[in-house]
């Protein structure tokens, strides 16, 4: 039996096996179908601190594990498919196979909302991006015109942030108002570098055959007109789908599936703990991930002190 699982293998649960591990609980951790999380698809990391050149998202990663396997810390290239927190040991089903395991820190991440169109997965880090700030400050962005998708408060967020790179960036939303909060739509609204584009939704990102973003394909969605926009980079913020799904029904999430923490990141099923994106839908960003793994693992030690004493 084990005696600390972490499933997933993003900042938060590489950091979370670092500190467990260094603690001799020798984590077991579960790396899912995304080794490295969705930090692995950032060509650039440049915020992360200690890297003032950047460093690529997939070698951050890999030096993540290789530093928390050196205090133990063991991989498992298997998905959950199952869990049972109703009962100590909690049992987890990974391809097929029991595992008990006295705690378990969640960390499974959460997965950008995608358009679903012609162009998207293909030109993913050739200008297709979900994250303005780990982005946005590339040098192909650089003094081009942007896109931005979406209507809430991180798309404003995005587009605002943008300015600062791009020489205009184009707010595209599906309606003809947007859905943010009032502060944040007169601030996006009101930036001269903002253009908005009402009613109107991407039906293609252009260019498959360059192997890079150089405009959308849209359609206003009142008249059915169709037009391209150029663009060097298009960032989609329609929202995120948390990675809960599995343990649905045995812990407590809130209404768009994010875990809801109840005693620093104790879940409410006493000894499963919750780190990272999939409990997080304000920051989201890949050192607020490392500091939620840290603080997950302090308390499943804690957990597991108090339970051997």
């Amino acid at each position: 039996m084990e005696k600390v699982i972490v499933i997933g293998s993003g900042c938060a649960g590489w950091t979370a096996a670092l500190y467990t591990a260094r603690a001799n609980l020798q984590p077991l951790v579960l790396t899912g179908k995304q080794p490295g999380g969705l930090l692995t698809t950032t060509s650039i990391v440049e915020n992360y601190p200690g890297f003032p050149e950047g460093v690529d998202g997939y070698e951050l990663m890999t030096r993540m594990q290789k530093q928390a396997e050196r205090f133990g810390a063991r991989a498992s290239f298997g998905s959950v498919e199952a869990a049972d927190f109703s009962r100590k040991p909690f049992t987890l089903t990974v391809d097929g196979e029991k595992v008990e395991t006295q705690t378990v820190i969640i960390a499974t991440g959460a997965g950008h909302r995608h358009l679903g169109v012609p162009g998207e997965n293909l030109l993913e880090t050739k200008g297709v991006t979900y994250c303005a700030t780990c982005d946005g400050a590339l040098p192909s962005f650089r003094n081009q015109p942007l896109v931005v998708v979406g209507g809430g408060d991180s798309a404003c967020e995005e587009a605002i942030y943008l300015t600062r790179f791009g020489s205009a960036v184009h707010l595209i939303h599906r309606r003809d108002q947007l859905r943010a909060s009032k502060i944040m739509a007169e601030r996006a609204l009101s930036n001269p570098k903002i253009k908005p584009v009402w009613d109107s939704a991407i039906t293609e990102v252009l260019d498959v055959k360059q192997d890079k973003v150089t405009s959308v394909r849209l359609k206003n969605l009142k008249t059915g007109a169709e037009s391209v926009l150029n663009c060097a980079g298009v960032f989609i913020a329609i929202g995120h789908v948390p990675n809960t799904g599995i343990f649905k029904g045995q812990i407590e999430t809130d209404a768009n599936g994010f875990i809801v923490p109840k005693r620093g990141t104790m879940t409410n099923v006493p000894g499963v703990f919750v780190a990272g994106d999939c409990a997080d839908h304000v920051y989201r960003q890949a050192v607020t991930a490392a500091g939620s793994g840290c603080a997950a693992a302090i308390d499943a030690e804690r957990f597991l002190a108090a339970q051997n004493q």
